[in-house]
């Protein structure tokens, strides 16, 4: 045994708990959400035991092998193609039905498979009993009790793994579930045929195994049609199951694949009879009375937006006083510093440039926590996913399907895993606009400017400008998605049909991982993009030497940094803005909060606008006290702060999903939307007498 090493493929359907069983046995921390879709992409972790090495990979979730969307092809593919030594097929136990319906699918592979029941401890509060050794005698598998997020039946899965393993070999799907009979005699017997030919090539036979082959042409799967063009006996294999779906047509009255498919279904209903009761004692559902209200067919929306609006004001309120005592304590820490080190170049450096700019994004922290600890608390209770379906008529008018508010969603907290998460759509043209318009959400690292502005801008006021900007942000997503439906990308979207999870309570483990992620994130950018940013503004600031007795001021617009300014601020004027906005705005390119930074550094040098020691003040209030700063002013720079583009690693993310032809489109796209709807609201603003 020592020294084996074993490649297993945790897959299974969408939000059967792979990834909290993937993190059980891994000891990992990956993202878990109460919503289809979570993982978008593979994650490999390693365990071991015994001299043995288990490696892991966590794919995205799947119903069938006939794959659709990006997510569905990753899975697919990697069982396929990669050949892992053993599939560990993660199922919900409390909807076994469905369930197995990707367990036949494994083996007609005829790869060593374990099954392991997850959520075994809610099937058992829903009085399902599951007589997992009867249901391994029926299917020819081992089936182990799992609770993912409690880390409950991980030996069993391992030891299970090893049984399977060490009794490993390639079975024929006659060998794993012998005489039964799945499909009936007539589409079993043109299945034979098929396989015949296919197992009278040697290569072909050894490339895949004939009985999926077999089934997957009969369904007239495109990715298995695919595979066999090009091959010698391809064309021949081809013709013969066209042929055998024909006559299975002529028998029944329907296609091959709804034939199939419903014979699959009779088969594991018959199979749960022998091995499943339910008691039925009591029939109260919490999650099907919670529905009657949320998802109310007029009430729906506006308990969603209420449920933002009440996320977004918790946010500011219980995040905004913690917020002031970090500034504070940076600035008393630039103080301190400034007694200990003498004046110059390097003082100027370590105060102006390090503390001043990454203290006031870091001074963020506590909004950022709350933001995504009320996020996270609704994705694992399971309101998420009805939110795509509260959205999904509103959605279908605007060109797009309620499925694509899920990767919507997630651009509040980032772009780049809500960019990924578009791979779920099915409809390539969903997935490019949904991929398009999820920049128009407010990220995290907007957020931090918002709350500047308006608070130093709007007063009071200030949790609701944000919650409008926010509610532009969404809109704008809307129009964009409607004009880009009637234009370069044209054409119907798809029908939505999503699963809805059960509701659940969320585990404060669960909640401390997804924060904690998050925030790290956040802060780990405040010490290396925003870090080298701020040294970089305060080079541009600092840089040409100013001359002894010179003015703050006057030496501030002979920089460098005053030199850019003055050379974009035609483009900016337009908008309001003077020089100093106009380079704070572009900073931002690189990531959203440095434009916060670049205030800092920016009003850090520059003082006090009036004179009245300016050093002395938070960044909060030196905007306040700008009168070039209005608050109208303040409103076009967040709106053009909401559209501009994202990040360079939003960006590198959407020319890995698009291609360069689209990210330069979306550059473009919203620079210039950016630039004439902040004209538009400045000008107007303007003749209102604001």
């Amino acid at each position: 045994m020592n020294g084996e090493h074993i490649r297993i493929a945790l897959a299974g359907n969408p939000n059967c708990g792979k990834t909290s069983l993937f993190n059980a046995l891994t000891k990992s921390h990956h993202k878990v959400g109460n919503y289809p879709g979570v993982t978008v992409e593979k994650r490999e972790g390693t365990c071991g035991r015994g001299g043995r090495t288990y490696h892991f990979v966590d794919l995205p979730g799947i119903y069938s092998l006939t794959a659709y969307s990006m997510d569905e092809v990753v899975s697919r593919d990697f069982i396929l193609d990669e050949k892992p030594d053993l599939i560990l097929n993660v199922l919900d136990a409390t909807n076994l039905e469905r369930n197995l319906y990707l367990c036949l699918q494994f083996q007609e592979l005829g790869v060593p498979l374990v099954a392991a029941l997850n959520m075994s401890d809610e099937a058992k509060a829903k009085g399902i009993v599951i007589d997992d050794a009867k249901l391994s005698a029926l299917l020819g598998l081992p089936f182990v009790r799992t609770v993912g997020s409690k880390g409950i039946g991980i030996e069993a899965v391992l030891d299970a793994i090893d049984d399977t393993w060490e009794n490993r070999k390639n079975k024929t799907y006659k060998e794993i579930l012998g005489d039964k009979i799945i499909y009936g005699d007539e589409i079993e017997k043109q299945l034979e045929d098929i396989e015949r030919t296919i197992n009278a090539d040697d290569v072909l036979a050894k490339k895949f195994p004939a009985r999926w082959l077999a089934v997957k042409l009969l369904e007239e799967d495109g990715n298995a049609l695919d595979r066999l063009r090009g091959h010698a006996d391809g064309a021949e294999i081809i013709s013969r199951a066209k042929i055998a779906g024909g006559r299975i047509r002529e028998r029944y009255g329907k296609t091959a694949e709804t034939a199939v498919s419903e014979r699959r279904y009779g088969f594991i209903r018959e199979t749960l009879k022998e091995a499943v009761k339910v008691n039925r004692r009591n029939e109260f559902s919490i999650t099907e009375s919670i529905d009657g209200i949320i998802m109310h067919r007029f009430l729906a929306l506006p308990i969603f937006i209420g449920v933002l609006w009440l996320v977004f004001r918790l946010t500011f309120l219980l995040g905004d006083m913690p917020g002031q005592w970090l500034a504070s304590a940076f600035r008393l820490l630039g103080e301190g510093v400034s007694l200990v080190i003498p004046a110059g170049l390097f003082r100027s450096l370590i105060v102006d440039g390090i503390i001043t700019g990454v203290g006031s994004v870091l001074s963020f922290v506590p909004l950022i926590i709350i933001l995504f600890t009320l996020l996270s608390i609704l994705e694992d209770v399971g309101y998420m996913a009805r939110s795509a379906y509260a959205t999904d008529k509103l959605l279908h008018t605007f060109g797009l399907q309620g499925q694509s508010i899920l990767p919507m969603m997630l651009g509040f907290g980032c772009t780049v895993p809500a960019v990924m998460a578009a791979r779920m759509l099915k409809n390539k043209r969903d997935r490019i606009i949904t991929v398009l318009i999820t920049p128009l959400m407010s990220c995290g690292a907007k957020l931090p400017v918002y709350v500047l502005l308006s608070a130093a801008l709007f007063g009071d006021n200030a949790p609701n400008m944000i919650m409008l900007v926010y509610a532009v942000g969404v809109a704008l997503s809307l129009i964009c998605s409607l004009v880009l439906k009637k234009t370069i990308l044209s054409g119907d979207p798809t029908p939505f049909v999503m699963e809805l999870p059960p509701y659940r309570i969320p585990t404060p483990k669960g909640i401390l991982w997804h924060v904690c992620e998050k925030v790290w994130m956040y802060v780990k950018k405040a010490g290396t993009v925003i870090f080298a940013a701020s040294i970089f503004v305060w080079a541009i600031i600092y840089f040409p030497v100013a001359q002894d007795g010179q003015p703050e001021q006057v030496q501030l617009e002979r920089s460098i940094a005053g030199s850019i300014g003055r050379a974009i601020e035609p483009i900016f004027r337009p908008l309001g803005f003077d020089w100093k906005i106009a380079v704070a705005s572009l900073t931002g390119f690189a990531a959203k909060e440095v434009t916060v930074s670049t205030l800092g550094v920016l009003y850090g040098v520059s003082g006090d606008p009036e004179g009245q020691g300016g050093q002395d003040l938070s960044l909060r209030e030196a905007i306040a006290r700008d009168k070039n700063f209005t608050p109208l002013i303040g409103f076009v720079v967040m709106i053009f702060t909401l559209i501009m583009p994202p990040c360079f690693a939003a960006l590198t993310m959407i020319k890995m999903e698009l291609g360069t032809k689209w990210l330069v489109f979306e550059m473009g796209f919203l620079f210039s939307i950016g630039w004439l709807i902040g004209f538009a609201v400045f000008q107007i603003g303007r003749l209102l007498g604001y």
